[in-house]
């Protein structure tokens, strides 16, 4: 199997997971936190911890997905959720499982992989037992993405 299907296939489970626990911080391999703008004209918006708490019990579990685009396939995550951060792992219908990681910021969700040959990011948004978004995958000069979308079990 060619790396980039390989990528391609674990990258929805990695992007699910890398939103969910990334830190942030220098050195990591997780992609760039989405940001939602605050609303102009509703109440006070609930506080940080508040909203950590909320995300955590709507992300934690597992979940079961699709990716399409360049590639496509199902996945299943098994998240778990500390505050914004996200850790658990991704069995991707062609790859196999491996740990993922990511983070959760409002109702945005970050994550991915990194592999030997392949960097793998999912983005996108959640609300109830659903999320969708995009995936990207970068290999050696290579570079495709799709779409993906899971459901909580």
């Amino acid at each position: 199997m060619s790396r980039i299907k390989l990528a391609l296939i674990a990258f929805p489970a990695a992007l699910l997971l890398a939103a969910c626990s990334s830190s942030g911080s220098p050195g990591t391999t997780d992609s760039p936190t989405a940001t939602v703008p605050p609303a102009t004209s509703a109440p006070a918006a609930p506080s940080a911890t508040a909203a950590a708490t909320n995300a955590s019990s709507d992300l934690a579990g597992t979940w079961n997905g699709t990716y399409s685009g360049a590639y496509s396939g199902t996945f299943k995550l098994n998240w778990q959720q500390s505050g914004s951060s996200l850790s658990g792992t991704i069995d991707v219908s062609s790859m196999g499982t491996s740990s993922i990681h990511g983070t959760v910021d409002g109702s945005s969700i970050k994550f991915g992989t990194v592999g030997s040959a392949q960097v793998i990011t999912y983005t996108g948004t959640f609300s109830g037992g659903s999320m969708s978004g995009n995936w990207t995958i970068s290999a050696q000069n290579t570079s495709a993405g799709g779409t993906w979308s899971a459901s909580k079990s």
